[in-house]
């Protein structure tokens, strides 16, 4: 007995974890996706920002200043890869091989898209204005959104965007703890503080950083967050059936009854949940106030999925 007690016991063999594979049609596809994104940002930066002196945030802030330093004689393309490129290589080496190969096609396409289209002839946003008066706002703006659109597409499928996502990731594989959101902000921050020195102590450039670091911030929120967005509402009712006939029947949307207890006057009531478009938001305010004694509030919905289709 003591013989069998003493014998050693089989270990228990844990299967090491699968890597998932990358099939050569997702490949494809991050490569489109890199690409679009990439044509879309160096349409942006050819048409409205290179012409115009003013910087990016981040690394492309940098090549851009220094673009502007060196008078022009070194191609901006050049610079933006000689900035970017070196820093997605350490992350295909230290963080993620697929998404560091992805930014670099990207930064390629984006850097020499521009090259691109200045010889198709096609004449950025000052000199079609003949270098008069033109808005430089006007070509902040447009940056802004446009490229907003260039980095959500990025942000979207991959997780990063350019050079200040990857020294992020970079900081973070070697420093775990520390504070992702602070260090873009120095980033950019230090990019806005130089330009002002740089562009002859003017303040309009570092106004046309600013406003263009916020615009794109904006866009790319607003397409992160999608299209498909709503609005829910918590609605305590003590006529949960007439209330929610009438708000299936006239905003076409399901509704779910929750029983809940007011510790106010401890009183059984209905809680309705419904959440309906943003064009719907008047209509349900006009139901709901016609059922006295009801209480409603409402949140934004930033992505609805499933069947909601109205």
């Amino acid at each position: 007995m003591s013989e069998i007690l003493n014998e050693p016991q089989p270990t228990e063999q844990i299967p090491p974890p699968k890597t998932e594979k990358i099939t050569v049609k997702q490949w494809i596809g991050d490569v489109l996706v890199a690409t679009i994104a990439g044509l879309i940002v160096g349409l942006a930066y050819y048409f409205f920002q290179n012409s115009n002196n003013f910087a990016p945030g981040g690394v492309g802030g940098l090549a851009t200043i220094t673009y502007y330093l060196v008078g022009y004689r070194v191609k901006w393309a050049i610079l933006m890869v000689a900035f970017n490129v070196p820093i997605f290589v350490l992350v295909s080496i230290f963080v993620n091989k697929r998404l560091g190969v992805i930014l670099i096609v990207y930064m390629l396409v984006q850097s020499f898209s521009t090259e691109l289209f200045a010889l198709l002839g096609w004449r950025p946003y000052c000199k079609l204005n003949n270098g008069e008066d033109f808005e430089i706002v006007f070509a902040c703006i447009a940056t802004g959104v446009v490229s907003g659109v260039g980095f959500s597409l990025m942000l979207k499928r991959f997780g990063a965007s350019g050079g200040t996502y990857a020294i992020s990731a970079l900081i973070k594989h070697w420093r775990p703890a520390t504070n992702i959101a602070y260090v873009s902000f120095l980033m950019d921050g230090s990019v806005v503080f130089i330009a002002f020195f740089v562009y002859g102590m003017k303040i309009t450039p570092v106004i046309c950083t600013l406003l263009n670091l916020f615009i794109a911030n904006i866009v790319v929120d607003s397409v992160l967050t999608g299209v498909r967005n709503g609005y829910k509402f918590e609605i305590i009712t003590d006529k949960p059936d007439e209330l929610s006939k009438e708000l299936i029947e006239r905003l076409k949307h399901g509704v779910t009854e929750i029983r809940v207890l007011g510790m106010y006057s401890h009183e059984e009531k209905y809680m309705l949940v419904c959440i309906i478009r943003k064009k719907q938001v008047g209509e349900m305010m006009k139901i709901i106030q016609r059922y006295q004694g009801t209480f409603a509030s409402f949140s934004k919905v930033n992505e609805v999925f499933g069947r909601f289709k109205k």
